[in-house]
């Protein structure tokens, strides 16, 4: 079911938000490539900072790189390695038809990826990924584990809860069109190759998105530190085998409307003194349990 994801957007690095959430994830509520591919959006594109010049982005570090080497649908305009870290990438980038390869000094990396980034010798100039928007939600019909996130702004987080969602089968993700982040350099090494391994839909609307899922047979569970029950209890008294995770924002958690929307509201059950975790590691606990049980309904 999985396909790879999205395109670029502005760029919301707002590292403010990067606190620690409540064991939900966020405030009141919950805590971020499979084959086929919508139309662009909109034609909207990521020409701000951040790795990114005009319609370009830049992506670095092995991972990253190499996921995107795999993704048939990443447009790659060239990849600039060390030649140690050519070595690294295999016959992967040899395999790319006309793909240009320029082989520079770590210090020329360093200077075209920026100073902070962490490249590891490889840096590839590519187009963002094509937008996925609502009309996907009509083939996840035989999916069984979808992850939404409900205003997620911090490139870090959204990045590493697009890595748990990929490590831990998750078919989907779900995002807001609004006051979320996008695709970014940032974005892309903290997710460590999930976004060209993960589908990934943004929804204009989101609390519209879930209760179409929820007509298609999905139970939708949002976080929430005030949820009647715990999640284990949840999915158990729930019997589901098609389940929507929904995770709210770093700060404000799960909206009104979306908390409405949910069939069920859980909380994580924190044993030790410190009750709140960061929204990624939040979803990284969830999604585990979710996929735990899951995988018991097989």
């Amino acid at each position: 079911m999985k396909s790879p994801r999205p395109s670029a957007r502005n760029r919301s690095n707002n590292n403010s938000n990067r606190g620690t959430t409540r064991s939900d994830g966020g405030g009141r509520g919950g805590g971020g490539a499979g084959r086929s591919r919508s139309k662009r959006k909109g034609g909207k594109k990521n020409s701000h900072g951040d790795g990114s010049s005009g319609d370009s982005l830049l992506l670095y570090g092995i991972h990253t790189v190499r996921a995107a080497l795999n993704n048939p649908d990443r447009r790659i305009e060239e990849l600039c390695v060390t030649e140690n870290a050519f070595a690294r990438l295999g016959q992967l980038a040899s395999h790319r038809k006309a793909l240009p390869v320029s082989v520079k000094s770590p210090q020329v990396l360093d200077q075209l990826a920026g100073g902070d980034a962490v490249h590891q010798g490889v840096v590839a100039k590519c187009l963002p990924l094509d937008m996925l928007d609502a009309s996907e939600l009509f083939h996840l019909a035989d999916a069984r584990l979808v992850l939404a996130l409900d205003q997620i702004t911090d490139p870090h987080n959204a990045g590493a809860i697009l890595r748990s969602a990929s490590a831990l089968g998750a078919d989907a993700v779900l995002t807001t069109s609004r006051n979320s982040v996008h695709e970014t350099a940032v974005l892309a090494k903290s997710a460590c190759g999930a976004l060209d391994t993960i589908r990934l839909i943004e929804l204009r609307n989101l609390s519209k998105g879930l209760q179409e899922l929820n007509d298609m047979g999905f139970y939708s569970i949002g976080l929430d530190s005030e949820g009647p029950l715990v999640l284990e209890e949840t999915l158990t008294s729930s019997d589901a085998d098609k389940i929507v995770l929904v995770l709210g924002s770093e700060n404000k958690g799960l909206r009104q409307m979306t908390r409405e929307t949910c069939k069920a509201l859980a909380r994580l059950d924190m044993p030790g003194p410190i009750k709140s975790l960061n929204v990624s590691n939040a979803a990284t606990l969830s999604l585990y349990a979710v996929a735990n049980h899951l995988r018991g309904k097989l």
